[in-house]
């Protein structure tokens, strides 16, 4: 039996091991593994339903004319600030706030040692508070349950700004040297958003114009429509798009040793930074990423609508009346005559 049960967990191990190397260690709910998108029987047909909805889309002809146009800009920040959030407790004020203003030097010194100084960082107090226990009184015939203060906790957070994504490993270093483990974010600067914009604005201006040529080649005269814009610009950060996955092996190795049935392991939680992609843009500048960065997109959407056609003026016609005017005589003769008004 003890054979059997090594045997059949070693074919679960290496079955699951095959799995995870064509799978990956996420498992997206989209379908966004190129893998996965192709199935396994046949000739390779294209499962993704996003892809045949494309593929098989019908065109409609319209004599509105559209340009939408989105740029996309990778840019590496300039400055970084990592959040460190530090709890002391003491029996007195006085000694919380000694301990931990020897714990913020500490982490000050080794930093200055790597290059980060004093400029570089930044002290918030976030609390300063007693901290109570219940003491219980017995008396004869009943207890009493009376709140004292038995120490004070200091809460601070520690502001620290640096250049190159490589400093990172030696302030988290520093930090866990004083036993600071709270790492809260770390935030992402850059000083020439503006300039970003512009560079943004400029290709998208030269996509427009690429296109209506385009039009004008099909036989599409400009001049003869009337122009409706949008127009979008945003910025995201790397906090904004880190995702989180479950390892997908699970088996725990200890059954080996033991000689026992598999045993289920606790499946880690991991994240990965997903960026946004690049299938709705028509221009991405810096395209190939290292580390995380900052995007910054900006869109353009023009409709060109036929102007109306202007209607010929129809020409007025007058209708003149020629009056007539007669004169009869008082006593009662037919003699009529006509009055002559044209002199």
């Amino acid at each position: 039996m003890k054979t059997i049960n090594l045997g059949l967990v070693l074919f679960l191990i290496f079955s699951l091991n095959l799995a995870a190397q064509h799978r990956g260690n996420y498992n997206e709910i989209t379908k966004d593994i190129s893998r996965q998108n192709i199935l396994s029987s046949g000739n390779a047909q294209i499962y993704n339903p996003t892809v045949q909805k494309q593929i098989n889309q019908t065109l409609h002809p319209s004599n509105i004319l559209t340009v939408d146009v989105k740029a996309l800009q990778n840019v590496s920040a300039t400055t970084y600030t990592a959040l460190f959030n530090v709890s002391q407790i003491g029996p007195s004020a006085e000694i919380t706030n000694q301990l931990m203003k020897e714990r913020i030097d500490q982490i000050k010194n080794r930093l200055n040692a790597k290059g980060i100084t004093q400029n570089n960082i930044a002290i918030d107090v976030i609390s300063f508070i007693p901290i109570y226990e219940v003491e219980v009184t017995k008396k004869l015939f009943s207890k009493t349950y009376t709140e004292v203060p038995k120490g004070f906790e200091l809460q601070q957070n520690i502001h620290i700004q640096f250049t190159k994504t490589n400093q990172f490993e030696a302030i988290l270093e520093a930090c866990a040297q004083s036993e600071v483990y709270n790492l809260v974010k770390v935030d992402y600067y850059i000083d020439n958003i503006q300039d970003v914009y512009k560079n943004l604005q400029d290709q998208l201006l030269k996509l427009i114009e690429e296109k209506k040529a385009y039009y004008k080649v099909l036989g599409f005269d400009m001049s003869d429509y009337n122009v409706a814009i949008a127009d979008d610009k945003y910025c995201y950060f790397p906090k904004d798009f880190y995702q989180s996955y479950q390892a997908y092996n699970s088996i725990s190795v200890e059954a080996l040793d033991k000689s026992k049935g598999v045993t289920t392991a606790k499946k880690q939680t991991s994240y990965y930074y997903q960026p946004l992609t690049y299938e709705n843009y028509d221009v991405v500048i810096n395209p190939s990423i290292l580390e995380p960065v900052v995007q910054i997109g900006m869109n353009i959407k023009l409709v060109f609508t036929p102007k109306p056609i202007e209607k010929k003026d129809t020409p007025i016609v007058e209708t003149k009346i020629d009056h007539k005017y007669y004169v009869i005589s008082p006593n009662g003769t037919i003699d009529v005559k006509e009055l002559n008004t044209k002199k």
